[in-house]
């Protein structure tokens, strides 16, 4: 199978090798965004889900246009329109894909979104470096994706860190039980489990509940990947998951909310 991270690392470590814009600069108007533009807590949005009477379990909602493995998803994909339909539909916040050559992405696509909607946003992407980091903040976003399997313990903790001090979440994915120890000696506090392996994109439905367990303890838990039905979403609450991510079988729904509802309409944790 194609080694799908390594390609993609590959483009965002080149890029980033090549920035010359001020990082002093840039981190300084990032910082002023926090006042300006306050970011929209994406783990208490989680949190507060399930402390509510609605019950269930959250479900971030994602917008994608496209994925290496499975092609095109929607060829004329509206941001806005789809985040607003999430939102009506009950997601308890977005996930925006920003990579453009393996995604289709764009940084517009999560201004648009979070534009159209009150929900806080998750800059999905393969962040490499810290002017990815303020990047996120400067297009909007929210809270940030930190891929354990994509960076050295010295990169995770300086971008957790980095994310704090911009007012913004990080979304610390793992996938096997050495990177949830990675995740927890940083401290993170919102753990994703990715059941699809970064390098073939094959799927392990059963990783999330395995991994459940392993998390770092009080961390809101997000299971990725895998989650195409009702079914699905209960399984991982029952596994002990706070949310779940979901992309294709949302982005491809006739009916977005209500695709978003039914997800979120089952049991919560058992």
């Amino acid at each position: 199978m194609p080694a799908y991270l390594d390609a993609i690392l590959d483009l965002h470590r080149a890029r980033a090798g090549g920035e010359r814009r001020d990082k002093g600069a840039l981190l300084g108007a990032a910082e002023r965004t926090v006042a300006d533009d306050p970011p929209r807590g994406f783990a208490r949005a989680i949190r507060d889900r399930q402390e509510s009477e609605a019950g269930g379990i959250g479900v971030i909602a994602e917008i994608k246009r496209r994925s290496p493995s499975r092609g095109v998803l929607v060829s004329q994909l509206d941001p806005a329109a789809t985040a607003a339909a999430y939102e009506a539909g009950g997601a308890v916040g977005l996930s925006v894909l920003t990579d453009k050559v393996f995604f289709g992405g764009s940084p517009d696509d999560l201004r648009a979104a979070r534009a159209a909607t009150n929900l806080p946003v998750l800059r999905k992407d393969f962040l490499v470096s810290e002017l990815d980091v303020i990047d996120a903040r400067l297009m909007g976003a929210d809270a940030v994706l930190l891929i354990v399997a994509a960076l050295d313990d010295a990169e995770l903790g300086a971008f957790a860190t980095l994310a704090r001090r911009l007012g913004m979440d990080a979304l610390v994915e793992v996938h096997t039980v050495e990177e949830m120890e990675r995740a927890a000696a940083i401290g993170a506090t919102m753990v994703g489990v990715n059941q699809r392996d970064l390098h073939s994109f094959e799927v392990d439905p059963e990783l999330a509940s395995s991994l459940a367990g392993k998390a770092p303890p009080g961390a809101v838990l997000v299971a990725e990947s895998a989650i195409s039905s009702p079914e699905d979403a209960e399984r991982a609450a029952r596994a002990g998951f706070d949310a779940v991510l979901v992309g294709e079988a949302l982005v491809r729904s006739p009916d977005q909310a209500a695709a978003v509802r039914a997800m979120s309409a089952r049991s919560g944790k058992a």
